[in-house]
């Protein structure tokens, strides 16, 4: 009999969204004052690809709403951190990329958490975290799938 409990799920499930609430609240505790997880996801998504990108694109990118995306676009817009141009073929488009202020500001955040998270690893030990790196990318893998 078969009642869709499964402990090692329910056990997994728990222990990554445990960890990812954990994370998520260092990491902000630490990101210079104003910015948020998702705009630091924004500007070191960009800053990595070093390309513009449409906000349609980049709310696939990070699995939300346009109409999220775009609050956050406005924001690191209005702060100087990305630049925002129509697409000169489609009016009703733009690209987005990033600024050499939000570029300053991703590496800022960057300096400010990575202590932290380089703590985390040194404590928990880098082999136990290289081990578990490829687990948890077939994990994410599959969620993105489904």
């Amino acid at each position: 009999m078969n009642d869709g409990s499964d402990p090692l799920a329910a056990s997994l499930f728990a222990e990554v969204f445990m960890v990812d609430q954990l994370a998520r609240n260092t990491v902000s505790r630490a990101l210079p004052r104003g910015m948020e997880i998702s705009h630091f996801s924004v500007l070191n998504h960009l800053a990595h690809i070093g390309e513009e990108r449409t906000p349609a694109q980049l709310a696939a990118t990070f699995h939300v709403t346009r109409g999220a995306m775009t609050n956050t676009l406005s924001k690191l817009e209005w702060a100087g951190h990305v630049h925002i141009r129509p697409d000169w073929d489609d009016a009703r488009r733009k690209f987005v990329s990033i600024s050499p202020a939000g570029r300053h500001a991703r590496d800022a955040a960057l300096a400010a958490f990575m202590p932290v998270i380089a703590d985390v690893v040194r404590s928990v030990g880098p082999e136990k975290v290289r081990a578990v790196l490829p687990v948890l990318r077939e994990l994410r893998a599959h969620l993105e799938d489904g």
